[in-house]
């Protein structure tokens, strides 16, 4: 449990942690929270040669009303932080109410919205709740900045469309306007343990229907899934819809088996837990 030995870069602005990605390329890791991060080095699963920690970067926290009718995160901005951030619950409540289940009390004073997605681990609470609310990330290297939208920045396992010279400086969520409710089920072994299998029902309500749905799935596949089947099929319908449309969630997707269960377990697990959250979301 001792990590291989590394060099140990502490920046104090962008530019600089962004010069020392391009220094050292794929040989260096970025630290945020550290609660992914270290237990892979600990375990030798990774064995970076250079550490370049984030936590004195400037500008890299807080939230902020962008002009567009969306909201930007730091990147470095501490889940506890997302939680109770007045423009976050006033505009966007589901993402503080998802970041709310990401482990424990110790994860989520420690870790960081930016360092949980560009981890890219689709068994993650928070990257299918930026796919359902179609965010992005912004991304900054020797280049500039480009913004990433949600479907295409979560690549594979682990795996993310930066480039080992970028790191993330905010995350932008669209403001919810009108009747929206949400749920986020999240079944898992042990209590703070990854999900075997999470569910995100968002339900936008006008005159007793569904006047607009989103559906994200947690640890169905090797990204985050958005189940735009049955979003597709209880749009414009009444609740009575929603059983037969949560039968579509697993639609199309391809779960692992392991130790805590079966590709078959998670697929049944995808449509009970999809029918229950967009039950709760309309209410």
């Amino acid at each position: 449990m001792i990590p291989a030995t590394f060099e140990y870069v502490r920046p104090s602005s962008i530019d600089e942690a962004v010069a020392a990605l391009a220094e050292h390329g794929d040989e260096a890791k970025l630290l945020a929270g550290g609660h992914s991060l270290l237990p892979l080095m600990k375990l030798r699963l990774a064995a970076p040669e250079v550490v370049i920690d984030l936590g004195r970067v400037d500008g890299l926290r807080g939230v902020s009303e962008v002009g567009d009718g969306r909201l930007a995160i730091g990147a470095m901005t501490p889940h506890y932080k997302v939680m109770a951030d007045p423009l976050i619950r006033e505009h966007c409540g589901v993402l503080a109410d998802v970041t709310a289940k990401v482990g424990d009390a110790q994860v989520r004073h420690r870790g960081t919205i930016g360092g949980a997605l560009a981890h890219g681990d689709s068994a993650g609470d928070l990257p299918a709740v930026l796919l359902a609310l179609g965010g992005s990330v912004i991304a900054q290297g020797p280049g500039g900045t480009r913004e990433i939208e949600a479907a295409d920045f979560f690549v594979d396992y682990l795996t993310t469309a930066l480039s080992d010279d970028e790191l993330v400086t905010e995350v932008r969520v669209p403001k919810l306007v009108g009747d929206w409710g949400w749920r986020y089920e999240k079944f898992s072994r042990v209590a703070q343990a990854w999900a075997i299998v999470g569910a995100l029902g968002m339900v936008k309500r006008s005159n007793g229907h569904i006047e607009e749905a989103r559906v994200g799935l947690t640890n169905m596949g090797t990204r985050p899934v958005r189940c735009t089947a049955t979003e597709d099929a209880i749009r414009g319908q009444s609740p009575d819809a929603i059983e037969d449309a949560a039968a579509h969630a697993s639609d199309g997707t391809s779960p692992s088996s392991d130790l805590n269960a079966t590709a078959e377990f998670r697929q049944h697990l995808a449509r009970v837990l999809t029918k229950r959250a967009l039950t709760a979301a309309v209410g």
